[in-house]
C-alpha cells in the first residue's frame, strides 16, 4: 500500500482495506475498494510492459469495433474510428513481427537441416 493511501485511510479511521465498501453507492460509480485499488495501483505506478501495451491496443481495438456496429455513427467518427483502429493494429504487428520473423527463421533453417 502506497504511504499517502495509509496515510488517508488512518485520517479516516480505517484500519484495513477490508473495512471499504465494495458495493458502489450508486450504478456507475466506483465503490470504494475500487477507487482504492485504482489509486494504489497508480501511486504504485506499474512497470508497463510489452504485454500490457499489447493488451491495451487489443481492448482499444475491441472497443472501436464495438462502437462500428451503431449505425447511427457520422462518416467523420467512422473516419476516425478506422484511422485509431489502423494505429492499434499496427502497434500490434510491430510488437508481434519479431516473433513472426523468428518463427520464420526457425521453419527456414528447419527445412535446411532436413
Amino acid at each position: 500500500m502506497h504511504i499517502l493511501l495509509q496515510k488517508l485511510l488512518s485520517k479516516r479511521g480505517i484500519k484495513d482495506i477490508n473495512e471499504l465498501d465494495s458495493i458502489p453507492p450508486v450504478k456507475g460509480v466506483a465503490s470504494e475498494k475500487e477507487s482504492y485499488e485504482k489509486w494504489n495501483r497508480i501511486l504504485i505506478g506499474e512497470e508497463v510492459t510489452v504485454a500490457k501495451i499489447s493488451e491495451f491496443c487489443k481492448a482499444q481495438i475491441d472497443l472501436i469495433e464495438s462502437q462500428w456496429k451503431n449505425m447511427d455513427n457520422e462518416p467523420r467518427k467512422n473516419e476516425r474510428l478506422i484511422i485509431l483502429h489502423n494505429t492499434y493494429s499496427t502497434i500490434l504487428k510491430a510488437i508481434s513481427a519479431p516473433e513472426v520473423e523468428r518463427a520464420q527463421l526457425e521453419q527456414y533453417l528447419l527445412e535446411q537441416i532436413k
